[in-house]
């Protein structure tokens, strides 16, 4: 059996990717896929490496019975081979990765809402300078995408368990 890596990237690694990054395992291991997937979240900048993701994120997060223990790192060269999918947040963060991606890189990079039911190819808004209800909002986003994700990962093979 082999596995899936999948890393969600933002730009600072403590609001939207590490809640990218538990939505996405909490669905896997609901639907007790664990042996099929590993993930991790990253930033296309160094702002915030080794803190833990926004308070903000970890209480949105525990609301929904998902822990956050991921420390902020940023995204390197290796993840291009490390990794299968690459997820970027915004266009930005998808132009930052694309610009260092090698000829030979492993991973495909694509952008979180394309996976979105209710907007396509839209970006997941930072919310890092806003208020609790924009968490919530980014947690529904990355919630309703993740699925769609892992529905497309798994094809047949998701199988809820529960």
């Amino acid at each position: 059996m082999f596995m899936i890596n999948v890393l969600f990237v933002c730009l600072g690694n403590i609001c939207r990717s590490p809640l990218a990054e538990g939505v996405f395992m909490h669905q896997v291991y609901s639907r007790n896929l664990g042996n099929l997937f590993r993930s991790d979240s990253a930033g296309t900048a160094s702002y915030h490496i080794g803190k833990l993701a926004d308070q903000r994120s970890i209480a949105v997060a525990l609301a929904y019975g998902i822990e956050l223990n991921h420390k902020a790192r940023a995204f390197t060269l290796n993840d291009f081979y490390a990794f299968d999918y690459i997820v970027a947040m915004d266009r930005q963060n998808q132009k930052d990765i694309q610009r260092l991606e090698p000829a030979d890189a492993k991973a495909k990079v694509v952008l979180m809402r394309d996976y979105d039911s209710e907007q396509k190819g839209g970006e997941v808004p930072d919310p890092y300078y806003g208020e609790h209800k924009d968490f919530e909002e980014v947690y529904r986003i990355l919630d309703r995408s993740c699925a769609a994700l892992l529905h497309e990962l798994t094809g047949d093979r998701l199988i809820d368990h529960s």
